[in-house]
C-alpha cells in the first residue's frame, strides 16, 4: 500500500512539474498581433493599469526551516532533506500597484526515514509591486488550504505564505527572474501535545506571462 501510494504521488508530481516547464513553451508558441508594436524605450511603471493580468509559473526547491510544538523547537539537531516545489499563480491587477489573483503549488519533501511528505497548497493572494525601468520587485501575501499526505496519512489544513521576486522585463509578454518564500503549515490536533507548526522555506525561478 506504501509503494501505491509513494507511485501515485510521484505521478501526479512529476505530472505537474512537465507542466510547469512545457506551458510557457506553449504560450510563447501563440501568435501575436502584428498590429501592435510596443516601444520599450519609454517604459515605465504606469504600462500597468487596471484590469491587467499575469499568470507566473514557478520552480525550485524548497527548506524545511524549523518545526515548533507548543512553541519549542523540535529537535534542532535535525536537518531535514532538501525537497522540490513548483506553483501556479494568477494575478488581476486593481492598478498599475496592487493586485488580487490565486495560486495552487505542489511540494514534496523526503523524511529521515525515507518516505516521502507531500503538500498541496491552494489559496487566495493580495500584493503590490516596485518596478526600476524593466526590473519588477512583487510582493504577495497568500492564504489558505493545504492537504498534507504521508503514507497512509492524509490532513486538511490551512496555511500561509509572504513572499517577493524579482524579475526582468524581457518583452510585452514575458518576465524571468526570482522568487523566494516563506510558508508556515500548522497541523493542529485535539490534543495539542502533538499539533506542530512547520515553517518552509522555498526558492524558484520563475515566469511571469502578462495579457
Amino acid at each position: 500500500m506504501r509503494g501505491a501510494l509513494r507511485c501515485r504521488g510521484l505521478r501526479a508530481g512529476a505530472f505537474i512539474l512537465i507542466l510547469l516547464i512545457g506551458l510557457p513553451f506553449l504560450l510563447a508558441a501563440q501568435e501575436s498581433d502584428p498590429d501592435v508594436e510596443t516601444d520599450w524605450d519609454d517604459y515605465s511603471s504606469g504600462y500597468y493599469v487596471a484590469g491587467d493580468q499575469v499568470f507566473t509559473m514557478s520552480l525550485g526547491v524548497g527548506f524545511p526551516a524549523l518545526f515548533l510544538r507548543n512553541g519549542s523547537v523540535i529537535d534542532p539537531q535535525i536537518s531535514p532533506p532538501v525537497g522540490g516545489s513548483g506553483s501556479l499563480a494568477f494575478n488581476f491587477y486593481l492598478n498599475p500597484l496592487l493586485y488580487v489573483g490565486g495560486e495552487i503549488g505542489l511540494m514534496f519533501y523526503p523524511t529521515i526515514g525515507g518516505d516521502t511528505l507531500f503538500l498541496i497548497p491552494l489559496g487566495v493572494r493580495i500584493g503590490t509591486q516596485f518596478i526600476v525601468w524593466r526590473f519588477e520587485f512583487p510582493i504577495s501575501f497568500s492564504i489558505g488550504v493545504n492537504w498534507h499526505s504521508l503514507l497512509n496519512d492524509i490532513y486538511f489544513g490551512m496555511y500561509a505564505k509572504i513572499g517577493g521576486a524579482a524579475f526582468f522585463r524581457f518583452n510585452n509578454e514575458w518576465a524571468f527572474g526570482l522568487s523566494a518564500n516563506w510558508s508556515w503549515f500548522p497541523e493542529w490536533t485535539k490534543d495539542r501535545s502533538k499539533s506542530v507548526d512547520g515553517f518552509i522555506v522555498d526558492l524558484t525561478i520563475s515566469a511571469r506571462y502578462h495579457f
